[in-house]
């Protein structure tokens, strides 16, 4: 999935200004990344997957756009723009899950009794 994108071209959305309820998130970070912790909700798909399962993403909402998060915003700035360029109405999340983890947004993780974390 090569994509060049301006910036500026880009829809981007502050963790911030996000809304608690209702958000269509996308985590497109890698398995051991989302084990270690992720948003309650969000869908799970690995950037270097997302072309071939993009059609999994049918059954969210579609009357809102898809947030999409990683890491700190590099590889769902891509993700996105992809998105985007294949007809999705995608927002590429600022600062990813470190921006989420900095403003206090839940987290779970998939390994009992550890505390999710960002990695």
């Amino acid at each position: 999935m090569e994509i060049v994108v301006s910036p500026a071209e880009l829809p981007t959305a502050e963790v911030r200004d996000l809304p608690k309820d209702g958000l269509v998130l996308l985590d497109v970070r890698e398995d051991d990344e989302w084990a270690a912790g992720h948003a309650p909700g969000a869908v799970h798909i690995p950037m270097g997957e997302l072309p071939a399962r993009v059609g999994e993403l049918a059954d969210l909402p579609d009357d809102q756009p898809i947030h999409v998060i990683c890491r700190s915003g590099g590889r769902s700035a891509r993700a996105a723009a992809w998105l985007n360029q294949s007809g999705w109405d995608a927002v590429n999340v600022a600062g990813g899950m470190g921006a989420w983890q900095r403003e206090g947004r839940p987290m779970v993780g998939e390994h009992p009794g550890i505390e999710p974390e960002v990695i």
